[in-house]
Protein backbone atom coordinates (compact mmCIF):
# COMPACT_ATOMS: atom_id res chain seq x y z
CA UNK A 1 0.00 0.00 0.00
CA UNK A 2 1.42 3.36 -0.98
CA UNK A 3 0.86 5.95 1.73
CA UNK A 4 3.61 8.29 0.50
CA UNK A 5 1.20 10.40 -1.57
CA UNK A 6 -1.82 9.85 0.74
CA UNK A 7 -3.50 7.48 -1.70
CA UNK A 8 -4.11 3.79 -1.45
CA UNK A 9 -3.05 1.81 -4.49
CA UNK A 10 -4.85 -1.44 -5.20
CA UNK A 11 -3.12 -3.98 -7.40
CA UNK A 12 -5.34 -6.07 -9.62
CA UNK A 13 -3.65 -9.30 -10.60
CA UNK A 14 -3.85 -10.03 -14.33
CA UNK A 15 -3.88 -13.68 -15.33
CA UNK A 16 -2.04 -12.98 -18.58
CA UNK A 17 -0.83 -10.15 -20.78
CA UNK A 18 -3.37 -9.61 -23.57
CA UNK A 19 -1.98 -9.84 -27.11
CA UNK A 20 -3.33 -7.63 -29.85
CA UNK A 21 -2.68 -7.51 -33.58
CA UNK A 22 -2.27 -3.73 -33.52
CA UNK A 23 1.05 -2.16 -32.62
CA UNK A 24 2.40 1.35 -32.22
CA UNK A 25 3.14 2.90 -35.64
CA UNK A 26 0.57 0.78 -37.54
CA UNK A 27 -1.99 2.30 -39.86
CA UNK A 28 -5.57 1.53 -38.85
CA UNK A 29 -9.09 2.58 -39.77
CA UNK A 30 -11.77 3.46 -37.22
CA UNK A 31 -14.77 1.20 -37.82
CA UNK A 32 -17.09 2.42 -35.04
CA UNK A 33 -17.82 5.61 -33.14
CA UNK A 34 -18.03 9.31 -33.93
CA UNK A 35 -14.77 9.29 -35.95
CA UNK A 36 -15.73 6.26 -38.07
CA UNK A 37 -14.10 6.31 -41.51
CA UNK A 38 -13.23 3.02 -43.21
CA UNK A 39 -11.41 4.71 -46.11
CA UNK A 40 -8.85 6.91 -44.33
CA UNK A 41 -5.96 5.14 -42.58
CA UNK A 42 -4.63 6.79 -39.42
CA UNK A 43 -1.48 6.19 -37.38
CA UNK A 44 -1.46 4.46 -33.98
CA UNK A 45 0.39 6.60 -31.43
CA UNK A 46 0.19 4.22 -28.44
CA UNK A 47 -1.33 0.89 -27.38
CA UNK A 48 -2.53 0.22 -23.82
CA UNK A 49 -2.98 -3.58 -23.64
CA UNK A 50 -4.15 -3.80 -20.01
CA UNK A 51 -6.98 -1.35 -20.75
CA UNK A 52 -7.64 -2.70 -24.29
CA UNK A 53 -7.32 0.80 -25.72
CA UNK A 54 -5.35 2.54 -28.48
CA UNK A 55 -4.40 6.16 -29.06
CA UNK A 56 -4.89 7.18 -32.69
CA UNK A 57 -3.76 10.34 -34.43
CA UNK A 58 -6.62 12.83 -34.85
CA UNK A 59 -9.32 10.55 -33.35
CA UNK A 60 -11.45 11.17 -30.23
CA UNK A 61 -10.20 14.71 -29.70
CA UNK A 62 -10.88 16.12 -26.23
CA UNK A 63 -10.43 19.59 -24.80
CA UNK A 64 -8.03 19.96 -21.87
CA UNK A 65 -7.94 23.09 -19.71
CA UNK A 66 -4.36 23.67 -18.54
CA UNK A 67 -3.46 25.69 -15.48
CA UNK A 68 -0.42 27.93 -15.81
CA UNK A 69 2.82 26.17 -14.85
CA UNK A 70 6.57 26.48 -15.39
CA UNK A 71 6.51 24.95 -18.90
CA UNK A 72 3.35 26.83 -19.93
CA UNK A 73 3.14 30.13 -18.02
CA UNK A 74 0.10 31.24 -20.03
CA UNK A 75 -2.06 28.14 -19.41
CA UNK A 76 -4.95 27.76 -21.84
CA UNK A 77 -7.12 25.27 -23.68
CA UNK A 78 -5.53 22.40 -25.62
CA UNK A 79 -7.05 19.81 -27.98
CA UNK A 80 -5.54 16.33 -27.69
CA UNK A 81 -6.35 12.72 -28.55
CA UNK A 82 -7.97 10.36 -26.06
CA UNK A 83 -7.75 6.54 -26.26
CA UNK A 84 -10.54 4.50 -27.87
CA UNK A 85 -11.33 0.81 -27.46
CA UNK A 86 -9.23 -1.50 -29.61
CA UNK A 87 -12.35 -3.28 -30.92
CA UNK A 88 -13.31 -0.08 -32.77
CA UNK A 89 -10.28 -0.19 -35.11
CA UNK A 90 -9.03 -2.53 -37.85
CA UNK A 91 -5.58 -2.82 -39.34
CA UNK A 92 -5.10 -1.16 -42.74
CA UNK A 93 -3.46 -3.15 -45.53
CA UNK A 94 -1.72 -0.73 -47.94
CA UNK A 95 -1.55 -3.33 -50.71
CA UNK A 96 -5.29 -4.12 -50.61
CA UNK A 97 -6.22 -0.50 -49.73
CA UNK A 98 -8.74 -1.90 -47.23
CA UNK A 99 -9.20 -2.83 -43.59
CA UNK A 100 -8.13 -6.43 -42.98
CA UNK A 101 -8.26 -9.13 -40.37
CA UNK A 102 -5.01 -10.69 -39.24
CA UNK A 103 -3.74 -14.18 -38.51
CA UNK A 104 -0.53 -14.84 -36.62
CA UNK A 105 1.97 -17.44 -37.79
CA UNK A 106 5.28 -18.47 -36.33
CA UNK A 107 8.36 -17.91 -38.54
CA UNK A 108 11.92 -18.40 -37.31
CA UNK A 109 10.74 -18.44 -33.70
CA UNK A 110 8.83 -15.16 -33.96
CA UNK A 111 5.20 -14.42 -34.70
CA UNK A 112 4.43 -12.55 -37.91
CA UNK A 113 1.13 -10.93 -38.79
CA UNK A 114 -0.42 -12.06 -42.07
CA UNK A 115 -3.33 -10.34 -43.81
CA UNK A 116 -6.29 -12.65 -44.35
CA UNK A 117 -7.26 -10.76 -47.53
CA UNK A 118 -3.96 -10.67 -49.40
CA UNK A 119 -2.06 -13.44 -47.57
CA UNK A 120 0.98 -11.14 -47.30
CA UNK A 121 2.95 -10.29 -44.18
CA UNK A 122 1.99 -6.99 -42.55
CA UNK A 123 5.00 -4.84 -41.68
Amino acid sequence: MGYEDNTISIKVKQRFQPKFNIKKGDNVVVIAGDDRDRTAPRKVLAVYPQKSRVLIEGVNMVTKHLKPNAQNPQGGIVQEEAPIHISNVMLWDAKEKAAVRIKRERKEGNFVRISKKSGEEVK
